[in-house]
Order: C-alpha cells, then sequence, then structure tokens
C-alpha cells in the first residue's frame, strides 16, 4: 500500500485548483440511468470513487467515458441491459445505492446489493427505502439485496416527510421523483449544495423541480427525460481542506474557483479562530492572521451547519491552537477515530462519545500514523504539515476516493510532501 512522506517546513504560499465536488458527481452519475440520451458532465473530480461509479454504471449496461483527462465524463444509458446492482462493485462505495431509484423509475424494477463504505457508523439506507416505498416502490430484501418493483412500471407521487435530514436519501428520492406519475413533495429535505446541483441538472433534462435549497423540494413527475450537458459544482470539502493549510501551516494559500457561499459555517468558525478568509474574483484567501490560532468550539450539523466531512481538518488545526476546543460530532458515530493517530504526534485529546475535548499543544510531532476514513487521512496530512520532524501517513488509498493530486497541489505551494509507493 502506498503512503505520504510530510516534512513539516513552515509557512506555505501559492495557489491551489479546488477540484469539482465528489459528492455531487458521484450522485450526477446515476442521473444518465433516468434517459435514453447522452449526458455529460464538466469539471468531474478524477478520483477512485468516480472509477467504482464507472464501473456499476458500466455493469448495468451504461457507457461512461473519461475525456480531457478525465475531467469530461461522457455517459449513455441508451442500452441498459442489466437491473442488478452485484456486491462486489457496491460494496465498496455507499454512493452506490444511488442507481436504486433511476432504475426502479425508468424501467420499473431493480435488484441492487446494500452497500458498503467507510467505517465511521452504521449509516443505513431505510429512509431511501421508506421514500421509495411511499412513492409505491414494492420492496423486499432478502439476502444483502434489495428487490425493488413498482407496480404497474411507474413509481407515484406521493407526499414523504424524512424524519431524520438525510443527503443521500433526499438525492434518490429527487431522482426517482422524476419520473413519477404525478407531484412528489420531500419535506425536511437535505439542503446540501450537492442537492442543488442535482435538482439543477435534472432540470436541464427536463425534470420539473422546485424547492432545492429549502426544507421542501416538489417535483412535478414527466415521461421522460433528455439529455444534457452540466457542469459538477465545486467541492466545498476539499475547498474547506485547504483553506486549513495555511491556518495550520502558516502563509497565504488563494483557493481557486472557491466560494464563501459553500462554506459559510466553516469560514465563521475559521474567523473565531483567527484566521482570515477573504473573496477575490479568482476565488477564496486564506491566511492565518497572528500567531498561533484561537480555540473554537465546534459541532457537526447538515448544511448549512459546520459539515462532519470537516470535522476531522478542524480537529487537526484546533490541535495546535490557544485554548481548548470542544467538538461535538451530532451526523455519524464513530468519527473520532482520528484522534489515537494525532494524539501520537503530541496531541492532547480526550474523546467521550460523541464529543472530543481538544486541549492545544505549542507543537505536534511528526510521527508514523494510519488513516483510518477519507477525511482522517486529509487531517493526518494536515498534522504534518504543522509537525516538527517527518510524518507518515500509511494506507492512503482512503484519500485517493476523495482528493486529486494532492502531493501535486500540496508541493505547488512549498510542502514538503511525497508519495512512497508500496510493493
Amino acid at each position: 500500500m502506498d503512503s505520504i512522506l510530510v516534512k513539516g517546513n513552515g509557512p506555505l504560499k501559492g495557489e491551489i485548483p479546488i477540484a469539482g465536488a465528489k459528492n455531487a458527481c458521484l450522485t450526477l452519475m446515476p442521473a444518465t440511468l433516468l434517459s435514453e440520451e447522452p449526458l455529460t458532465l464538466t469539471n468531474a473530480p478524477r478520483l477512485s470513487d468516480i472509477a467504482t461509479m464507472t464501473q456499476l454504471l458500466q455493469s448495468l449496461g451504461a457507457e461512461v467515458a473519461a475525456l480531457q483527462d478525465g475531467l469530461v465524463l461522457a455517459l449513455s444509458s441508451h442500452a441498459i441491459d442489466n437491473h442488478r446492482a452485484d456486491y462486489d462493485i457496491v460494496r465498496k462505495m455507499r454512493a452506490s445505492i444511488l442507481v436504486l431509484g433511476p432504475m426502479l423509475a425508468r424501467d420499473g424494477h431493480a435488484v441492487v446489493s446494500l452497500p458498503g463504505g467507510c467505517a465511521i457508523g452504521a449509516r443505513p439506507v431505510d429512509l431511501h427505502l421508506k421514500a421509495l416505498e411511499a412513492m409505491g416502490a414494492d420492496l423486499d430484501l432478502r439476502d444483502g439485496y434489495v428487490h425493488a418493483k413498482a407496480p404497474g412500471g411507474r413509481l407515484k407521487g406521493a407526499v414523504f416527510e424524512f424524519p431524520l435530514v438525510s443527503v443521500g436519501a433526499t438525492e434518490n428520492a429527487l431522482l426517482a421523483a422524476t419520473l413519477a406519475k404525478g407531484t412528489t413533495v420531500l419535506k425536511n429535505a437535505a439542503r446540501e449544495p450537492e442537492i442543488v446541483d442535482l435538482a439543477r441538472c435534472l432540470r436541464r433534462m427536463g425534470a420539473q423541480i422546485e424547492g432545492e435549497g429549502s426544507g421542501t423540494i416538489t417535483i412535478q413527475g414527466v415521461d421522460r427525460l433528455h439529455g444534457a450537458t452540466h457542469p459538477v459544482v465545486t467541492d466545498r470539502i476539499e475547498l474547506g481542506t485547504y483553506m486549513l493549510v495555511p491556518a495550520i501551516a502558516g502563509g497565504e494559500v488563494e483557493c481557486l474557483g472557491g466560494r464563501l457561499e459553500l462554506v459559510g459555517a466553516f469560514a465563521e468558525k475559521l474567523d473565531a479562530a483567527g484566521v482570515s478568509v477573504t473573496e477575490t474574483a479568482r476565488g477564496l484567501k486564506v491566511s492565518r492572521k497572528n500567531g498561533r490560532v484561537r480555540a473554537v468550539d465546534v459541532t457537526t450539523e447538515p448544511f448549512p451547519g459546520f459539515p462532519t466531512d470537516l470535522q476531522a481538518q478542524m480537529m487537526a488545526l484546533l490541535c495546535t491552537a490557544e485554548g481548548t476546543s470542544v467538538l461535538e460530532e451530532k451526523i455519524f458515530e464513530n468519527r473520532f477515530m482520528h484522534a489515537p493517530e494525532l494524539m501520537r504526534m503530541g496531541a492532547r485529546i480526550d474523546v467521550r462519545g460523541g464529543t472530543a475535548t481538544v486541549t492545544g499543544v505549542e507543537k505536534l510531532r511528526g510521527a508514523p500514523v494510519m488513516a483510518t476514513d477519507l477525511r482522517a487521512s486529509v487531517s493526518l496530512i494536515l498534522a504534518g504539515l504543522a509537525a516538527e520532524g517527518e510524518t507518515v501517513v500509511s494506507r492512503v488509498y482512503h484519500l485517493d476516493r476523495g482528493y486529486e493530486r494532492v502531493e501535486e497541489k500540496l508541493s505547488a505551494c512549498g510542502a514538503r510532501i511525497e508519495r512512497i509507493r508500496g510493493n
């Protein structure tokens, strides 16, 4: 397995281009299953998760081609000949469940394995299934698969209120509702930018959708969707991650393509910690104001609150802050697995259930550490930028699921970082 070697070497300065959003692209790709006409996605990220979704769609009979060095994805589902998403592919990534709604909506039947994914809690798919059942789907769970049918071959519009806000379930229901007969109203829907981006893409394909970005989304089902070209929204999690680079290492970095509206709650916490964030014509410019950052308390919440996917990275910053910070994780259980690894680097962290108390130290020390999930892996790299000596992060296959060309982007700002290839 590959590992990443980081040598802390002081302030960094430069520009970092922010890629298209992984979580948006993984949601947009299954939209091809709703139409026989081509769907083209521009500003696509080049990640292993995208390759996994490509493999899944191709296994169903879709055509997927990566163009312009992977920045453009050309998809076509004119010849779907398989409606079974097998465990061998689905187990690799939770987003695979998003093929269920589109296949059921277009062809009236689907068999999809229950998904795998990161080890950050149970993350059940029951809300996906309840939303589809509300639209008339007959579901049978057996042998680890969801066997789904739409009586009469077509889903029906319905009013469904999510008991808990769920991004994935909102996406699956939104995809399915575009071809359902009648009107679907999704209440307590997720409001993330990725939901808004999906709705915009589906509207380009001919869907009738209103209210995305609010807690209530209304979809008037249509008989068919057509092809479209759509740019993937900027990745707000990659953006937030790289905004932390000058915050933790010092210096100044401009995140190209960044928009404050994507990371509002996160930027507010950075400001409170003593980090300057300025909008520019090209993105967001970030620098540490004076001396050590200050401790701040963080509670993860659904958008527009502080993102759970930036909690690990923020913890890395707060390990070197002046004072004591309290981080409360309210989205996923088991999401402090990076804490023991940061403690190997000299961090002072006390984890009790869903709360972590971080007492800042003046300096972290380089150490061999192990990535436990996608966001944890990059938090350890950030910590390495601020540490004395060398940090070696192992099991970075997690990293490649969500960050493209990390070494290249950080090296361009003066970081001493390299990938050590495994056998």
